[in-house]
């Protein structure tokens, strides 16, 4: 499934727009790391959470659980929420 990449995880993969494959979001982030190592523990923490920082959208649609499911022509996208003042 193709999945975008926020702009500051861009070092880990090269380009915005990737491919990966899992059944869930947390799968799809295990393929992920396999194929850009380091890139989930910037956007999962040791205890297996999403980062409070980071979004997922999975066509559109906010989901904030790990094991949210996909399909192989769902579209992901992963978002650093912005903070400053």
């Amino acid at each position: 499934m193709n999945v975008l990449i926020p702009t500051p995880l861009l070092s880990y993969t090269g380009r915005a727009h990737v491919e990966a494959h899992g059944a869930t979001l947390g799968e799809l982030m295990d393929d992920l790391d396999r194929r850009y190592p380091g890139i989930r523990f910037r956007v999962i923490d040791e205890q297996n959470r999403i980062r409070p920082h980071m979004r997922f959208f999975i066509n559109q649609e906010a989901v904030f659980d790990l094991s949210s499911p996909l399909s192989e022509d769902d579209e992901v996208v992963i978002v650093q929420a912005l903070s400053g003042g």
